[in-house]
Formats: C-alpha cells, structure tokens, sequence
C-alpha cells in the first residue's frame, strides 16, 4: 500500500516538476477542521486599548513551566487592535449553558452589550474573567507570531480562578454540545 502511494506521487510528480503537493481546497480544510473537536472559550482583554472580546476554539496548552497557553487571533478582527495594544488578555473556558454568551462574543454585537450579559471580575491583568466560567487564565502575551491570517499569541499565566461547573461546552461539527465528566 505505502509503495503504491509512494509511486503515485512520484507519476504525480513529473506533472509537478517541484515535487509539490497539490493544494487543499480552503472549503475541505475548513470542513476538516470542523470535525476537530475543541473547547469554547471568551477571550478578554482591557487596558490602554479599550475592554474588548471575542468567541475562540484555537486554544491549547503549551506548556506548563512557565504555565503557557496559546491563542489564535485572526487579524482582520475588529478586535485585533485592542488585544495587540493592551498586551494582556484572560482566557475564560466556558460551561455548559454558555451558548447564548459564546454566540455573543462570536458575532457583531456591540461590546458593551457583549459584556452586559454575563457577571466579571478582574485579577492581575485586569482583563475581564467570567465569574461562572469553568476555568480563567489571566495572562501576559509575551510572545506572538504570524501564520497566514492569524497571529499566535503565547499567554503566560499570571492567576487562574477555577470554576464550579460540573459540564462543560464543546464545539464539533459546526455545533455546541454540552459534555459532562463521569462520576469518580
């Protein structure tokens, strides 16, 4: 089988002289990524910028000495230029019955509406933390790095506050679903 795939790209490419691989389709990556299930999460700042925030799965764990995460953020983004200047930003992991906030945060609404509807508190940033989220990072950007469309910011944690919820809020296949850990 590899040797059959191994052959086929080589008759592929003596049409692509390069040796290059043909392009994805930007609609069969998205599609693709879809499928890739991911936490919910609002992503806030404040400071010299302005308070601002937006609705982002393109979270994860980067490592844990320092304590780091990393965010992606489209810079075409009304947002981008607050989280630029402002250089801090909180990471608020969302629970199950945060559907309505997510979409909030996601869409054009205006911000000080986004922020009326949910309850915040400030840590050692300053950047809004929800106070029913799951979990809340309160970060520093201290690095950030350009992928096609996006910056990649790396966020160091600073404080976290750990939530009560007992379910949280995934979005798979353009969808939200509520997941719950099982009993212990």
């Amino acid at each position: 089988m590899l040797l059959n795939a191994m052959a086929s790209h080589a008759a592929s490419s003596s049409s692509n002289p390069a040796g290059l691989l043909p392009s994805l389709e930007k609609a069969d990556y998205r599609n693709a990524m879809a499928r890739l299930g991911a936490a919910v999460n609002i992503i806030t700042t404040d400071g010299p910028a302005g308070r601002s925030g937006f609705t982002a799965s393109a979270v994860c764990s980067v490592t844990d000495e320092p304590p780091t995460l990393l965010v992606c953020l489209n810079r075409s983004a009304s947002v981008y230029p607050a989280f630029k200047t402002n250089g801090v930003l909180c990471v608020n992991v969302l629970a199950a019955g945060h559907q309505s906030l997510s979409a909030l945060f996601g869409g054009k609404t205006p911000m000080d509406e986004r922020f009326a509807a949910g309850q915040w508190s400030r840590k050692t940033t300053g950047s809004p933390m929800l106070d029913d989220a799951a979990v809340s990072f309160d970060c520093r950007v201290v690095h950030a790095t350009s992928a096609g469309t996006h910056d990649v910011l790396f966020c160091e944690a600073v404080a976290i506050v750990i939530g009560g919820a007992t379910q949280g809020l995934i979005y798979f296949d353009r969808r939200y679903h509520e997941i719950a850990a099982p009993p212990h």
